[in-house]
């Protein structure tokens, strides 16, 4: 559980997310503050340890009076409701914004989903990378002799999604100050993924980014790319502007200065900076242009990041399982809480104004395992 003075101290989420953009997005509403519980059961995955900070944990059966009982008094006094389900299973459940907002007019309804509740494909299941396909943000990424390659699971899920909806409920929360009430959020990571992509979008099939793996900020630019080092490890070169270029060419003492967004001068480019790097190592290059303004970075591996100043610098205590509270605010502050898996389904219940003998009944109750993808599988 969050405590202090959080910027969303006092606001209270229930979450029946699961997996990865809601319960980022609820992570990121308990850093800054909020009281967020987590409902479990069912034949759900189980919850994401790596976003499990600053939650308390309860397994109800939804399908039973008592279990249905219990989340109904958890809403009732409740500012934010976040689930994941396909479109129409909260309906089914009792639990949609209509049923939820009849007993708590003021209650921020929060559905996060691929396809969004509507359209075409609202009822498909997906996962991250088909949610960049069906967004044309997949098409865009990649060489061009290979086939697409998601980044991973950020896109869609984190930022198309989990921010997303922490956006969508923090700006609906701020409009409740004035109207009183609460509202319903359709945050569909497809939506987020457009969005995201609004200027490669507009760049498409222009000189700036003409094809896929092609374009001033798609790999084939040597002003902005990686470079391979004498060590096998990589530098990234992010020299676009003409005076971080400058900075560059005559760091590495390469002669005369091309324009570095002449097409015709691109393979004489890439080949100097090619065969620059590769005569020294990657932190050799990064002592070089550590006082040079030229857009020069190593390229670092997850476990380099504690020990690289800037990080240690600015995160003294990160760890790879424990990521920064975001953002930086200077009164109250994002607060990165310890991770507690455990479930506390009767204490947290009671603290939260349920009957304790509900809660007993509730929390004594076996349940089966979940039959979906629990993180990580293997």
């Amino acid at each position: 559980m969050t405590t202090g003075a959080g910027a969303l101290s006092g606001i209270r989420v229930v979450d029946l997310s699961r997996l990865s953009p809601g319960p980022y997005g609820s992570m990121l509403l308990a850093d800054l503050g909020a009281d967020v519980v987590v409902v479990g059961g069912g034949r759900s995955g189980l919850p994401v340890p790596a976003f499990g900070r600053g939650k308390e944990f309860v397994t109800l059966d939804l399908k039973s009076e008592d279990g249905y009982t219990a989340l109904l008094d958890l809403v009732r006094d409740a500012d934010v409701f976040l689930e994941g389900f396909r479109p129409g299973v909260a309906d089914r459940l009792g639990i949609g914004f209509d049923a939820l907002s009849e007993l708590n007019p003021k209650l921020v309804y929060c559905s996060v989903t691929g396809y969004g509740q509507t359209g075409a494909l609202a009822a498909r299941a997906g996962h991250d990378i088909n949610y960049l396909a069906v967004s044309g943000a997949l098409g865009a990424f990649g060489p061009p002799d290979r086939p697409p390659i998601p980044p991973l699971n950020v896109l869609a899920d984190f930022a198309g999604g989990g921010m997303l909806a922490a956006f969508g409920i923090v700006t609906a929360l701020y409009e409740r100050e004035r109207s009183g009430r609460g509202q319903y959020i359709d945050a569909a990571m497809i939506d987020g993924v457009m969005s995201l992509m609004a200027m490669p979008f507009s760049d498409w099939q222009h000189p700036t980014f003409p094809s896929r793996g092609d374009g001033v900020l798609a790999g084939t630019m040597p002003a902005y790319r990686c470079y391979e080092c004498a060590d096998g490890r990589y530098v990234a070169v992010g020299a676009l502007e003409d005076a971080f270029f400058e900075r560059l060419w005559t760091t590495l003492e390469l002669g005369e200065i091309p324009n570095q967004f002449d097409r015709e001068c691109w393979p004489k480019i890439e080949a100097a900076l090619t065969d620059a790097f590769a005569t020294r190592a990657r932190d050799e290059w990064s002592a070089v242009f550590s006082g040079v303004d030229a857009c020069v970075t190593p390229v670092l591996a997850p476990d380099e990041l504690a020990t690289h100043p800037l990080v240690a610098g600015r995160h003294p205590d990160f760890r790879l399982d424990a990521v920064p509270a975001v953002p930086v605010l200077s009164r109250t502050p994002a607060t990165r809480s310890d991770i507690s898996m455990q479930d506390t389904t009767e204490a947290s219940l009671v603290r939260r104004g349920v009957d304790a003998d509900l809660a007993a009944r509730v929390a004594a109750v076996e349940h089966e395992g979940p039959a979906g993808l629990s993180w990580p599988p293997m």
